[in-house]
């Protein structure tokens, strides 16, 4: 997307192109300049060592032989059980090149967790490491379609007869392959994403999806590329944000990124990180945003020099996006989506300035409404369902095997118009900027009053005891549900009766007399997805025990 000087122009001058040939593993590697530096690994001693574009094609050709002497075939599924590696991009580019599926796996996933999906798919090969094969080796249920697991630790102490030694297989594989010519149409990666009920639903994204998601990424990191990028995510990529928001475009735009160590999250490795490797956009999620922000004044102990961030995943809140300008230097930009339609809506600070509270407006190239169940439009300012017109190029192919899923999932309007439905609550004012209120089964219900979670969260982070909160409704026998509060305090403080008061109070204050929590719990941590959403149906379900 070119530089604009509006959203409306963004808007009017926006024109998808989608060629019927197109093969997304080719665009993000043979089509770049082969001795532009595409990766870069922190090493010991803040040194790096650097893949180019050419590194990332000969491995990817290398893995695609050896995948091909194993018997694996166009339109099998690869599980790709990786952290954050160079080996984990090859392992996708090589899917892509060759007309495989990928199927990123979240590294939090446990045994149950990796069963249902390796079943469901049917996958043929898992890419892992040791900790990936430990979690295999719990698998109860048999794994029958499973050719070949290749492990980066090798074998080690895993009992799996399949396992293999990822780097002595790939150091005899010829290093030269033809990429396949695939329709834009063609299926080229499956994530799966947990719905409210049931086992989680696998999404087939075809390989238009990259393009699709071109407009979307350029506009939240501020019109992508610019001269000095260098793209920076500390998201598991195995999460279609972090993988199709971050990952993908630096390597579709030819834009440097760096790799994020492994380990668990550090605020101060992350500013440190930033620094000493030139990070000019991040995509940060709001989890780690608010563990950042524990950081006293950053910018006296660390010299970074951001460009664009974005975030999303769960509302940010005024505080956490003032404390960004203040604290990172840019404007942080929000942005909606899920797996099935991802990257839709969203904000460009250098064109656009959201209302306090907004998650931004319909991303260039894309149709949105706020419908009821029943395909009818909302009235502005009124509760419904975020929706997306039928086709998109960014959108899902189907659910795999699972064709009532992928029905249900779509519902028709007066007009015959077939609209996606994700779920997910919002309203819109007469400008179109949507406000998100949760999903459906998250919105409360009080007194009469609907009154959605991430409003409530945002106005408890303003309170500076407070680290992270998480809010549901609990069942209440006079207003049929009442608004209750998980609160994760800061290191500094002390929960007792009388900050509960102070915090009931200062809500009450500063958001609504009836949206305050009137239960407070206070907690050391919160249950959160693998994309770190927090895990409401959870803190429901400790409400009840």
């Amino acid at each position: 997307m070119k530089k604009v000087s509006s959203y409306s122009q963004a808007v009017n001058e926006w024109q998808w192109v989608i060629p019927q040939q197109f093969n997304m593993g080719v665009c993000i590697c043979d089509a770049q300049d082969q001795s532009a530096i595409a990766l870069i690994v922190p090493q010991k001693n803040r040194t790096q060592f650097e893949y180019t574009f050419g590194d990332l094609r000969k491995e990817s050709n290398k893995l695609i032989n050896l995948l091909l002497a194993y018997g694996v075939s166009q339109g099998d599924r690869v599980a790709i059980l990786l952290p954050q590696k160079a080996e984990t991009l090859i392992a996708h580019i090589a899917c892509y090149r060759a007309n495989f599926i990928a199927m990123p796996l979240a590294q939090l996933f446990g045994p149950d967790a990796l069963e249902h999906r390796l079943t469901d798919s049917k996958a043929s090969v898992v890419i892992t490491d040791l900790a990936g094969c430990r979690k295999l080796d719990e698998v109860k249920q048999p794994l029958p379609n499973l050719k070949l697991i290749l492990s980066l630790d090798g074998k080690n102490e895993c009992t799996s007869n399949n396992i293999k030694d990822f780097y002595s297989e790939m150091s005899r594989a010829r290093d030269i392959f033809e990429p396949v010519l695939t329709k834009s149409s063609d299926p080229a990666l499956l994530i799966y994403t947990s719905g409210t009920t049931g086992n989680p639903k696998g999404a087939l994204l075809p390989h238009r999806t990259m393009i699709g998601h071109i407009p979307g990424a350029d506009f939240i990191f501020d019109f992508l590329p610019q001269p000095g990028d260098v793209m920076w995510t500390p998201a598991d990529w195995a999460w279609i944000g972090a993988l199709m928001d971050s990952a993908m475009p630096a390597l579709y735009h030819g834009i440097p990124q760096v790799v994020n160590p492994p380990g668990r999250f550090d605020p101060e490795k992350a500013f440190d990180l930033m620094d000493n490797y030139g990070v000019r956009n991040a995509f940060i999620p709001p989890t780690a945003l608010k563990v950042m922000r524990q950081v006293n004044e950053p910018r006296k102990n660390w010299n970074y020099n951001l460009r664009s961030m974005f975030s999303g995943g769960e509302a940010l809140g005024t505080s956490l996006i003032n404390w960004g300008r203040e604290q990172l230097g840019v404007t942080i930009n929000e942005a909606y989506g899920q797996t099935e339609c991802n990257l839709i809506v969203g904000c460009c600070s250098s064109v656009m300035t959201p209302p306090d509270g907004s998650m931004g407006r319909a991303i260039p190239g894309h149709k949105l409404r706020i419908l009821d169940d029943i395909g009818n439009s909302m009235p502005l300012g009124e509760i419904g369902n975020i929706c997306v017109k039928s086709p998109d190029t960014v959108m899902f192919l189907k659910y795999w095997n699972n064709p009532e899923a992928t029905k249900e999932k779509f519902i028709t309007d007066s007009r015959g118009d077939q609209w996606l439905n994700t779920g997910d609550k919002a309203r819109i004012d007469e400008n179109g900027w949507l406000f998100f209120i949760g999903r459906a089964d998250d919105v409360i219900n009080s007194a009469g009053f609907r009154i959605g979670p991430a409003e409530v969260e945002n106005s408890l982070l303003t309170h500076p005891a407070i680290s992270m909160s998480g809010v549901v409704g609990v069942p209440d026998e006079l207003r049929g549900e009442l608004v209750k509060a998980f609160i994760v305090l800061k290191d500094n403080r002390m929960a007792s009766d009388k900050l509960a008061t102070e915090i009931q109070n200062h809500v009450k204050q500063r958001l609504s007399a009836h949206e305050f929590p009137r239960a407070i719990e206070f907690v050391d941590e919160l249950p959160m997805t693998t994309t770190g959403k927090i895990q409401r149906r959870l803190l429901r379900n400790r409400n009840k025990h």
